[in-house]
């Protein structure tokens, strides 16, 4: 049967994933199960958007019981449930505004025209002039502007003509950031830990560097927090592990808990206050179904005290990780539960370590090849960790 499921996906799909040959069908917590029945611990999260866990129950009853009373409205309307959501939000993470969207590259999306627009009306750059600086190695979304400024050939290659406006500088480089702004720089855009790229964690002070740097040019900062925020690094978003905020955070994945395409700028009201009626919206964007499941999704998270468990269990999880001695381990690196192992180029590839671990019932993705990304749900116990590491170290033998 899992064969049948994945050759009607290679017959009739397109074949822009190449995901590992299991097809789930049940999940709970951290864990997965196929159509088999045989059961995985899931060290994916579906790309951090799991952070509680598989099918929550709070979320799922919050969601059912929004389903059962309003699911859209468009913005042309009010809704119960859109102004609870901002005041919550807004309370949590200090934000004097936010613009609601649905997925991560639309908020991305949002935050470029949005700086753009602020460029113009604010700082004064000069019409169709603003600059936007991003970094190399850099993951923000699919869409034509953001691959625009990609430096990863399979994201880029082939799909230009492409959109202009922007500058790439070296990840972790604050003297590269300050050489390259110019009178038409309007905002620098960038993760606090790169996580497509590898895990990669920039040099203790470069955000702390980078929020002065931006406030001395007066350029907007803003820091994609899709898969870093919302407790993945050990830390409600991870730009509190250097005591700064920027400008503009974006959030999204675990905003929903995986239920529910679910996304937000968060702002301060500089920025956002220039958009007017009629300049940005989305039919779906801020919906009164994804508002109950994104307040249940944050309220489980702060109530159930899954971001201090991101932050002991990821220290249990680097900690293991790093004591493990394999010659075909070239780096292990992270922060929370958002870990990496990286393998030497002579080690086979990290895909043939991610085959092995589902077969020894783990679920992880290679990312760039030789990159072993590790990043479990946040409800992940001590025991579940110490598992986990038995078989990253009988799958590297």
């Amino acid at each position: 049967m899992t064969m049948d499921y994945i050759d009607v996906e290679d017959r009739l799909g397109a074949h822009n994933y190449k995901p590992l040959d299991v097809v789930l069908t049940r999940g709970e917590g951290v864990w997965v199960w196929d159509t088999g029945g045989r059961r995985y611990l899931d060290c994916l999260s579906a790309y951090s958007a799991v952070n509680q866990g598989h099918c929550h129950p709070r979320i799922l009853a919050a969601m059912i019981e929004q389903a059962g009373r309003l699911t859209l409205t468009s913005r042309a309307f009010h809704n119960d449930q859109l102004a609870p959501l901002y005041e919550e939000l807004c309370t949590l993470t200090r934000s004097h505004r936010v613009l609601p969207m649905n997925s991560g590259a639309e908020a991305v999306e949002s935050a470029i025209k949005t700086v753009r627009k602020w460029g113009y009306q604010v700082k004064g750059v000069r019409p169709e002039r603003a600059e936007i600086i991003v970094c190399a190695h850099n993951f923000h979304g699919r869409t034509i502007s953001i691959i625009s400024f990609s430096s990863d050939p399979g994201s880029r290659d082939g799909f230009g003509p492409y959109t202009p406006g922007f500058t790439v500088i070296p990840f972790g480089d604050a003297d590269a950031l300050q050489a390259a702004i110019g009178p038409d720089t309007v905002a620098f855009l960038v993760e606090p830990i790169q996580g497509e790229a590898g895990v990669i964690v920039p040099p203790a002070g470069y955000l702390r560097r980078v929020r002065d740097i931006c406030s001395a040019a007066g350029i907007v900062l803003i820091l994609d927090e899709i898969q870093t925020g919302l407790g993945r690094t050990g830390k409600l978003l991870a730009e509190e592990h250097e005591g700064i905020e920027a400008d503009l955070t974006l959030i999204g994945k675990a905003l929903s808990g995986g239920f529910y395409p679910v996304s937000a700028v968060l702002s301060n009201s500089e920025v956002l206050g220039v958009l007017k009626p009629g300049e940005h919206g989305s039919t779906f964007g801020g919906n009164p179904l994804a508002c109950a499941v994104a307040r249940m999704a944050l309220k489980v998270l702060v109530e159930e005290g899954m971001i201090d468990n991101a932050a002991r269990m990821g220290e249990r999880l680097l900690a293991g990780l790093t004591a493990l001695r394999h010659a075909s381990i070239r780096e292990v690196r992270g922060r929370g539960l958002l870990t990496a192992v990286e393998l030497h180029p002579e080690a086979g590839g990290a895909r043939r370590v991610c085959e092995t671990l589902k077969r020894r019932g783990v679920l992880c993705k290679e990312t760039h090849d030789h990159t072993i990304r590790l990043a479990p749900p946040l409800v992940i116990t001590a025991e579940q960790v110490d598992w986990v590491l038995e078989q990253m170290d009988a799958a590297l033998e």
